[in-house]
């Protein structure tokens, strides 16, 4: 299936059905009165998460979504039925906004949340309302008001704890196999991923993360180059970036520190808040570099980098464990202290 994590809809509810101008018509029974019933209110559009489904590609080809109008009220106080609710079923993880202002409708970060997108009219009053010791036999009805209508464009960010960033080639899809079940396309030639994909790293019976492949950034993505700023939106729920720098790149005139601080400038040029998250450097193909200490120890002195890093070499599984698992406590750690600041709030 092609993943798709954009997508521009229309949605439009129903309009809620006119009240009635009735009277009663029965045998023996003069000046029966006003027996006519309400309208239906108009069906509403909601939007419902649901974590069997893991893109937009449903709503690239179905852009027009409308609701049902409700009945007309009837005669002997019968009220029309309301129409029904459309629900537009969208992955864990899908904002919802206005497609012209940009304003945000509904994050549907959860499995099951509902957002209500377009709310329906409501029902017109038929003549029983309008009742009373002056007017008995009231003619006055009132129509039903249109539900609303929007254009809304949806965006997908997929849900997970951390994030890969990496020039293409560096090891990202290599790290995501060798720690997860997850098999992503790898390949000896640039941007073999290109689509963002998600794995499942245990590190004990019940400790577990998700962490995130996205396509590969290169110098002047920010204007269009390579697949541009496309997928970045995806590490914005990420809680740890993991930056691989490639030590033994094929390209000889190739200079992985130049390299580091080119996407660092690019995903602050992207989003300051991306940038602002934790990022642990990571040192991937060890095994092909005889020097490989001397060569990290180069890039960090250059970087003048005081945070977390780590060598490893994804092709082999050297050194993804102890990674794996300082990733594990730092977002256990993480979660503890956003449960005690949520704690200190209320």
């Amino acid at each position: 299936m092609k993943f798709i994590d954009e997508a521009n809809i229309e949605v439009h509810a129903g309009k809620g059905g006119d009240g009635s101008a009735a009277f009663r018509r029965e045998k023996y029974v003069p000046r029966g009165g006003p027996s006519g019933g309400d309208g239906g209110r108009g069906g509403s559009v909601w939007a419902v998460a649901d974590r069997n489904i893991n893109t937009l590609i449903d709503y690239r080809f179905a852009r027009i979504h409308r609701a049902e109008h409700g009945d007309s009220g009837h005669g002997s106080d019968q009220y029309g039925r309301g129409g029904r609710d459309v629900e537009l079923r969208m992955p864990v993880g899908t904002l919802v906004r206005e497609a012209e202002g940009g304003d945000l409708i509904a994050d549907l970060a959860r499995d099951g949340e509902r957002a209500l997108l377009a709310k329906g009219g409501q029902g017109g009053l038929g003549n029983l309302h309008f009742k009373s010791s002056t007017n008995r036999a009231p003619r006055q009805f009132t129509r039903g008001l249109p539900g609303e209508s929007r254009k809304l464009a949806l965006e997908l960010r997929v849900l997970a704890d951390v994030g890969l960033l990496g020039l293409p080639n560096a090891g990202k899809s290599t790290l995501v196999r060798a720690v997860s079940s997850a098999r992503p396309k790898v390949a000896d030639y640039p941007f073999t991923t290109l689509n963002p994909s998600l794995g499942v790293v245990r590190v004990a019976a019940e400790a577990s993360f998700v962490i995130a492949d996205i396509p590969g950034l290169i110098e002047g993505a920010a204007e269009g180059a390579g697949l541009g700023h496309q997928f970045l939106r995806h590490l914005s729920r990420t809680r740890l970036l993991l930056h691989l720098v490639d030590i033994a790149p094929l390209d000889p005139d190739a200079d992985p520190t130049r390299d580091a601080r080119a996407l660092a400038l690019e995903l602050k040029k992207y989003d300051v808040a991306l940038h602002r998250k934790p990022r642990w450097l990571v040192f991937n193909k060890i095994d092909l570099a005889e020097d490989a200490e001397a060569r990290v120890a180069r890039i960090l002195r250059a970087l003048r980098y005081k945070g977390p890093w780590f060598q490893i070499s994804a092709i082999s599984g050297k050194g993804c464990d102890a990674l794996c698992n300082a990733a594990y406590r730092f977002l256990a750690g993480s979660a503890g202290k956003d449960k005690a600041r949520a704690r200190r709030a209320a």
